[in-house]
Formats: structure tokens, C-alpha cells, sequence
């Protein structure tokens, strides 16, 4: 598998990682299996979150990587307080809170660094300042080696590019969503900075999952681009997964893919895609887009 640079760090992710959040936390042994399986396979970033399962998610990883935690990228993030009641959590975005929450998780993970530790969220209103005061501090305490945020908010983004020294931006990005293409990912790349897709089967619509309505796209269009994809495929002889991971794979800004599999067969599909990348030409470029529409954020700013 292709590994790229994350960001202007030195840290080098497979350009196809494992979103863990799918990883069932009740069936641990078969999560645990599925990790090591990635890691034998060339899947070396790995990415999980303090919120996924009260924080069980990040025990089944951390428990799982042990043998090879200095051969991967191991990411987290942190920003949403679980409340005691378990009815469900608050958006938590201060210095103190991020250098306190991050033990947690250290602790979880069974390590001593976090290799990209991501904000989980946030606002325009939030003391952003403050916030970068934190993960500065902690990359200079080696607890982290870089940090980056998770968002879609174009007007966020952009103040962390110009208040901060992000490694990543994790958003979206599909052949259903193209806005990153349409107002940041341009950005993105000349500051240097990676994107790590989420999203990039588009909850399974690309691939096998009933046609429906999605974002802006009525059940129509969502049709004609599956359509266009499955045209496509059809002609270079691969099939909808492959081309959809190139597809955002071809995008410059882009450091890796996250696909999240929750069974070992799902598992044994993304090996199979992994090792089948291709290099999209523009005129495959063309085939995919013809009569799309373009998508711009609207209320998440």
C-alpha cells in the first residue's frame, strides 16, 4: 500500500486507514483480530475517539496495537464530555479540559504518545486560542506528536490555519460530497496541511446500500452518480469501492482514506480494494462528474 506524508509532519500514514468507531466493542476478540489483520495487510493509521463507546473503543485499539504501536499512526480525539448519566454528551473545548482529558485516553490506548490527537468538533465561538495553547503544550510534553481537527466548518478551518499549526483537517469527502473540493481543499493543500477522509463510501450508497436521498442530492441524482460510478467501473474493469477510494485518493490535499469495518469480511473486501488503487485520468474524472451538480457547505459553517 502507498504511504504518504502527513501534513508537515514526519509522520507517514497508508493512504487507506481504519476508522475504529465501527469496531464492535462486545465482540472484542473479533475486533482485535481485525486490527491485527489491518496492521499485517500495510494498514498502518489507525483512528478511533474518546466518545466512541465511552471510551471502549479506545481500550480495544490500544489493547490491539500493542505488539506493533511503534510501526503505526495511532490517532484520537477529544472535545466531547460523556455526561454521568450516560444520556448523552457536552461539547467541552478548554485548555484545561483537553489537558486533563488527554490522560484518559493515554491510558485507554495503553501508550505514552498519541501520534494525532484531533479536535472533535467545534465552533467559530469556541476560545480557539486557548485550545491550540493546549495541544501545543502537549506536543512540547511528547504526550502528542501532532495535532489536527476534525471538522466541515469552512470558517473554522480557517481560523485554526491561521491561529495554529495543524498537521490535518478530518471531513467528509465523497463522490456525494464534494464540498471540501469546492472551498477548502485547495486551501488545505497550499498550507500543507492533509486531509483524512471520513465518509468515503458515503454510508454504503457508492457500493451496495439502497439508493437514497443524500445531503443536498435528491434520490435521483444520488442515482445518476451511482450510475456514472458503476459505468466507470464497469469500463477499467474494477469495481465501485476501488473507484470511489481512488476517486478521493486522486485529490492532492488528501493524506488518507478512513474506511470502517465492523467484520472480518468487510475487512477482507478493503484488502482486496487496497491492492487494486488506480490512478484516475481526467477523462475518468469526466465520466464520474458528468451532469453532477457541485455541493457547497450551507449550514455548517
Amino acid at each position: 500500500m502507498e504511504q504518504r506524508k502527513l501534513g508537515n509532519t514526519s509522520l507517514i500514514v497508508s493512504e487507506i486507514g481504519l476508522g475504529c468507531m465501527s469496531l464492535k466493542s462486545n465482540q472484542s476478540k473479533q475486533s482485535k483480530d481485525i486490527i491485527q489483520k489491518a496492521y499485517e495487510k500495510g494498514i498502518t493509521f489507525f483512528d478511533t475517539a474518546d466518545l466512541y463507546d465511552k471510551g471502549l473503543n479506545e481500550m480495544i485499539v490500544g489493547e490491539s496495537v500493542q505488539s506493533f504501536r511503534k510501526h503505526i499512526v495511532l490517532a484520537s480525539k477529544v472535545g466531547n464530555l460523556w455526561r454521568a448519566d450516560g444520556s448523552g454528551w457536552d461539547w467541552k473545548a478548554s485548555k484545561d479540559y483537553i489537558i486533563k482529558a488527554v490522560e484518559g485516553s493515554l491510558s485507554r490506548l495503553k501508550t505514552d504518545y498519541i501520534d494525532l490527537y484531533q479536535l472533535h468538533g467545534g465552533t467559530i465561538e469556541d476560545p480557539i486560542e486557548e485550545i491550540v495553547e493546549a495541544f501545543e503544550l502537549l506536543k512540547k510534553q511528547g504526550k502528542i506528536r501532532a495535532y489536527g481537527l476534525s471538522s466541515i466548518r469552512p470558517n473554522v478551518i480557517k481560523a485554526f490555519l491561521s491561529k495554529s499549526d495543524i498537521a490535518s483537517v478530518m471531513m467528509q469527502y465523497s463522490l456525494l460530497d464534494r464540498r471540501p473540493e469546492e472551498e477548502i481543499s485547495g486551501l488545505l493543500e497550499e498550507r500543507g496541511v492533509s486531509i483524512v477522509v471520513r465518509g468515503v463510501l458515503a454510508k454504503g450508497v457508492l457500493i451496495n446500500k439502497p439508493i437514497e436521498p443524500f445531503l443536498q442530492y435528491s434520490s435521483g441524482e444520488v442515482a445518476h452518480i451511482v450510475r456514472n460510478l458503476a459505468n466507470l467501473s464497469k469500463r477499467i474493469g474494477k469495481d465501485n469501492m476501488i473507484v470511489a477510494l481512488s476517486y478521493v485518493l486522486s485529490n492532492a490535499a488528501v493524506g488518507t482514506a478512513l474506511v470502517g469495518v465492523s467484520t472480518k469480511l468487510q475487512l477482507d473486501e478493503l484488502i482486496k480494494a487496497k491492492a487494486q488503487m488506480i490512478k484516475l485520468s481526467d477523462s475518468d474524472k469526466q465520466v464520474l462528474l458528468e451532469g453532477v451538480r457541485s455541493l457547497y457547505y450551507t449550514e455548517h459553517r
